[in-house]
């Protein structure tokens, strides 16, 4: 895929173990969420990839991108600790970026948890803009029906 850069790769199914590590040496898995089927679904799926970046054979960063036809998507920005404030999260993104635009997505959205001002801060000076919405969810996962 030498077009997100000849070190940006496309993960495959035998990089689940790696990723997922990393995921959770950032920080970014929950109790609440699957992290392997995020991960199998991103892979498997036509309209998402989860794309990495290795230094060294191991993988150093990672970020799942997805279109959902409306929007584009960024997701599980994960930087080895080791390797932050060395530019890999700026390089990720702009892989992410890119992905996105050869999908003709014309936007890129994600979300960040409000408490996350080191994340908030590191996606403003990319350029992101806070916006003015409010996310609503409800679990589906726990056998509550509507209303």
């Amino acid at each position: 895929m030498s077009e997100l850069g000849h070190d940006i790769l496309v993960a495959t199914p035998k990089d689940s173990d790696a990723i997922i590590l990393l995921w959770e040496a950032c920080g970014l898995t929950r109790p609440w969420n699957d992290a392997s089927a995020d991960f199998r679904l991103a892979v498997a799926g036509a309209k998402s990839d989860i794309l990495i970046l290795k230094q060294g054979g191991q993988i150093a960063a990672a970020v799942m991108v997805g279109f959902d036809g409306h929007r584009g998507w960024a997701y599980y920005l994960a930087v080895d600790p080791d390797n932050r404030l060395a530019g890999l999260g700026r390089k990720m993104m702009k892989a992410a970026e890119q992905w996105l635009e050869q999908h003709s997505a014309p936007k890129i959205q994600l979300m960040v948890r409000e408490d996350n001002e080191q994340a908030i801060g590191f996606y403003k000076a990319l350029g992101y803009e806070v916006q003015p919405v409010v996310t609503i969810g409800r679990r589906l996962d726990q056998g509550l029906g509507a209303g």
